[in-house]
């Protein structure tokens, strides 16, 4: 019937191709090096904290203390969630997931924002604040309701981190607890052009509001191949707690054609820098806890899959921000299926400050549009294009599709 082009698809998930600069972050894939503006992620998670961070994600630099309390404040002042919106939580099914939810309530949000088609740069800002703050509300009082709970309000007197923890739970966190949380935020606020991020950052190309970013950061983000790792090392490590021999489970694993979740990563060929710092957090809740055996077992399974993978001269394969982030959200009592969400409401920093960057890339404040080229592989009759045949005189297709 017709001539078809080269069926070798190549070219694939723009992977090692620069779209754009950025001056937000930088990654050394060979070295284990991340940094956010230039500085260290040793060094913002060792002395910062994670609201310091997002405004440094925002604003190109670290804030002085009346910037830094005036962001405060305002993420403060923002953090009730609009009342229509814990009444459509509500009417949900509650079976839903947690990451459909949390990126159907985006556009909700937008609709309440008074500023959403105002797109000046200190707009910009401020419906990043809004969003920062309004989003772990938005986890928290799904949970809550869920489990047939009544939404809790804000408590202005916690921190960002440990406000989140009493709207979860109910119950006020250990400081110290609500600080390691706070820490994992600034390790999730921001890496490069990641899946999610390109998202957001070609939605909003088109010059679409930033809520509309988010909202397909969010949705990139739920794809298994970018998120949810953490909830499935946490579900592989309830496998092996009964392993007498870890060694010979992981081999199984490898032999059968299966992942050791949380081991390696796309641009890493080292361990990644925020997997060091997990680790040290996950010992040190697991012993403040008396719960030792989630890090435990997470360094038995580290070490035979490391064993391993050099075994088979695949010595790049190390741990990833996954693999002890799970045992710590474990032990601060935050579901499986909330790990994920977790992850999104630490990298909102990172969205909004590249929606803002790629908003204002040039002093007019006008993106240039995403528009890459494909290759085309299908049908092709030459410049005239294939003959239209009326449909009684069409043959049968050698494959149909199912119906």
């Amino acid at each position: 019937m017709s001539e078809t082009a080269n069926t070798n698809i190549k070219n694939t998930g723009l992977r090692g191709v620069a779209v754009a600069d950025t001056k937000i972050s930088f990654i050394d894939g060979e070295q284990g090096i991340l940094m956010y503006r230039g500085y260290r992620i040793e060094e913002l998670a060792g002395k910062s904290s994670f609201l310091e961070t997002a405004l440094l994600l925002l604003n190109e630099d670290l804030p002085d203390k009346g910037e830094l309390d005036e962001f405060t404040r305002r993420v403060v002042e923002e953090r009730k969630m609009p009342d229509f919106l814990a009444e459509c939580l509500k009417n949900l099914p509650k079976q839903a997931s947690p990451m459909d939810v949390l990126q159907a309530t985006v556009p909700l949000l937008a609709a309440a924002d008074p500023e959403l088609t105002v797109e000046t740069r200190e707009a910009n800002v401020r419906k990043a604040v809004r969003l920062i703050s309004r989003l772990p509300a938005v986890v928290a009082a799904w949970h809550r309701v869920r489990n047939g709970l009544e939404p809790l309000p804000p408590d202005s007197g916690l921190p960002h981190a440990a406000n989140f923890l009493w709207q979860l739970h109910g119950e006020k966190p250990d400081p110290g607890m609500a600080r390691d949380l706070d820490v994992c935020m600034i390790l999730h606020a921001d890496h490069t052009f990641n899946a999610s991020t390109f998202a957001c950052r070609e939605v909003v190309s088109t010059q679409a509001h930033m809520y509309a970013g988010i909202a397909a950061g969010i949705g990139a983000l739920s794809g298994p191949l970018h998120g949810g790792a953490n909830a499935r090392v946490m579900k592989m490590l309830g496998e092996v707690e009964s392993e007498k021999d870890i060694p010979a489970w992981v081999r199984r694993q490898l032999e059968q054609g299966k992942k050791i979740m949380g081991m390696g990563h796309a641009v890493y060929k080292t361990t990644d820098p925020r997997a060091r710092i997990l680790r040290e957090i996950s010992r040190r809740l697991g012993e403040k806890l008396g719960q030792p055996k989630w890090y435990e077992l997470s360094v038995r399974v580290e070490e035979a899959a490391v064993a391993e993978f050099e075994r088979k001269g695949l010595s790049t394969l190390k741990p990833n921000v996954d693999f002890y982030s799970a045992s710590v959200y474990c032990m601060m009592g935050i579901p499986a299926d909330l790990m994920t969400p977790l992850f999104a409401l630490s990298r909102i920093a990172g969205w909004c400050a590249h929606i803002i960057e790629e908003k204002f890339a040039d002093a007019q404040g006008k993106p240039e549009l995403y528009r890459p080229e494909s290759e085309y592989i299908g049908h092709y009759c030459g410049q005239m294009g294939c003959a239209y045949q009326a449909i009684e005189d069409r043959k049968p297709a050698s494959q149909s599709p199912d119906v």
